[in-house]
């Protein structure tokens, strides 16, 4: 029997495990709600790291585990020039706002003498949720805090490359860890950070130029990442909702560019690479499949959420992708029962399965409250049902007896 480690590599990479991988997307509220914290501690004091929360579901459940970046992990570039911060500057962020329901933190800056600059952004903690950066003025924070408190209590972590190595010894060969590489694209206008689509439209010159400038980081980033001393699984590309703030048109001029090299460099070092795209994504796929050396892409999400077919996309680009997707995280996995989850589990084996090059996931994040028994139902439906060779007469037979 394969680890899952091996069995996500292989599906990964197009190839037929000994049998279907199972791994749903569930690396953030559903790990946080299992320490029975509340989420600020994972996601502000690190208490435990996101990452460990996360491998500590994948034992629990039994999953095949798959961590896309772990939380922290950076390698700085030796050859860039850091500038020398003025000493007359001081630049903090602190909690502004501290209840039972929340903790609301805020950056300054101030300058020797001066009174304090507030950042127009803050990050709120929810109890029981994750954390969102969002404008001031959006949670009724739009005015100075008239007091704040230090941030105490974080829990230091491993950096780089002995964070890697520390995440690959506790996963214990359970799945796979990558590092995430990401490439130039558009963002949502109200987050305030990189460019929009109103900036493409308005500054065009100075976007591409930016993205040419972005892509060689990122490149450079990778090659830091693959000369290093420990290797992850897989390189994770693309970004969250590319073809939400970016059409295929801008997503071809600015982002398929560094696509193609990052992947291309990926196929050179023998590391699977992987992209990311929730929402609409049959766009994305085809590009990839057709104009890159992409190994694998999720998670192919249904419609209203996204636009995919997974028969269809099996059908089209099958033979060049390895697919992960995409079972609806609201209607079944939240909000459906495990009858539901086995029955949709079944369904996407039966379109995407065949030959391998596939894993049973779902649509991006299943929310916080998904059932314990729904994520149990997709384990036992690939265990029973997803070993190679497929018995697609079992499987359909079982199909017919779930839709009675």
């Amino acid at each position: 029997m394969m680890t899952g480690k091996e069995r996500m590599l292989i599906a990964m990479q197009n190839g037929q495990p000994d049998r279907v991988p199972c791994a749903p997307d569930m690396s953030n509220m559903i790990p946080c709600r299992l320490t029975g914290k509340p989420f600020w501690d994972i996601y502000l004091y690190q208490d435990p790291p996101l990452w460990q929360a996360y491998i500590d579901a994948v034992k629990y459940f039994g999953i095949d585990g798959w961590i896309y970046n772990l939380d922290g992990f950076w390698l700085p570039d030796p050859a860039a020039t850091a500038a020398e911060p003025d000493p007359d500057v001081h630049t903090e962020v602190v909690i502004v706002e501290r209840t039972e329901q929340r903790i609301v933190t805020r950056g300054f800056s101030q300058r020797k003498g001066h009174g304090k600059e507030w950042f127009p952004h803050v990050t709120v903690y929810p109890r029981y949720d994750p954390p969102t950066t969002l404008l001031a003025e959006k949670v009724g924070l739009a005015q100075a805090p008239d007091k704040w408190w230090p941030i105490e209590g974080v829990k230091p972590q491993k950096e780089g490359f002995d964070l890697l190595q520390q995440g690959l010894d506790y996963f214990e060969e359970r799945g796979v860890i990558g590092v995430f590489v990401m490439p130039p694209q558009l963002g949502n206008p109200e987050a305030g950070f990189g460019y929009s689509i109103y900036d493409y439209c308005d500054r065009y010159d100075e976007v591409k130029a930016a993205s040419i400038m972005h892509q060689q980081d990122s490149v450079a980033f990778l090659k830091r990442v693959l000369a290093g001393p420990v290797r992850p699984d897989f390189i994770l590309t693309g970004g969250s909702g590319l073809l939400v703030f970016n059409t295929p048109e801008i997503l071809r001029d600015i982002t398929l560019p560094a696509l193609q090299e990052i992947t291309s460099i990926c196929k050179e070092a023998g590391i699977p690479s992987q992209i990311h795209c929730c929402g609409p994504e049959r766009e994305v796929v085809e590009m990839c499949a057709l104009e890159t050396d992409l190994s694998s892409i999720n998670p192919l999400e249904i419609p209203p959420m996204g636009n995919c077919d997974l028969a269809e996309v099996k059908r089209a680009f099958g033979q060049k992708l390895g697919l992960m997707g995409n079972l609806h995280t609201t209607d079944v996995m939240l909000r459906g029962s495990a009858k539901d989850v086995r029955r949709e589990s079944l369904k996407a084996i039966r379109a995407a399965g065949e030959g391998g090059g596939f894993i049973l996931s779902t649509g991006d994040q299943c929310g916080r409250d998904t059932p314990d028994e729904n994520i149990f139902a997709m384990v036992e439906v690939a265990k029973e049902f997803g070993v190679y060779p497929l018995d697609f007469d079992a499987i359909d037979k079982e199909i017919s007896r779930l839709e009675d």
